[in-house]
């Protein structure tokens, strides 16, 4: 089970915009502190955590972030409307994207996806592979 994903960012108030654009419609509620942003699902009394945590930080060895060539975290959403309209919140909030949200032909019938950047360039994926939802043949 991955515990927590991490990702670097030089500019945290950018970062936080980005999201907070997308991330609290998924459940996931937000802690700022000195050492940045940490996202985390809630945990119900009595309950072990609910993972992964997602942590936006500059990076610890005082360098710039920079963006990992094939590093990319997705996170699911609930269905293909609730994709695109992350994705469009993720834009204005400051993000760039690579395409439309759509079916992937890679993946199964019902992987609707779009691909996004943040504003350091980190990779990031919003998808649904909701089975009651049109899939990609129909």
């Amino acid at each position: 089970m991955i515990a927590y994903i991490t990702v670097g960012a030089d500019d945290i108030a950018r970062a936080k915009r980005f999201y907070s654009a997308f991330l609290p419609a998924l459940g996931y509620q937000l802690k700022e502190g000195p050492a940045g942003l940490s996202f985390s699902l809630p945990v119900k009394p009595g309950q072990p955590p609910v993972q992964p945590d997602f942590y936006v930080k500059p990076p610890f060895d005082g360098r710039p972030a920079s963006a990992g060539n094939g590093s990319m975290a997705a996170f699911e959403a609930r269905s293909q409307k609730q994709v695109r309209d992350l994705h469009a919140a993720a834009l204005l909030a400051g993000g760039s994207g690579e395409g439309q949200p759509g079916f992937r032909a890679d993946y199964g019938p019902h992987f609707y996806a779009s691909y996004l950047h943040d504003p350091q360039g980190n990779k990031i994926a919003l998808f649904s592979s909701n089975p009651n939802e049109p899939g990609r043949d129909g």
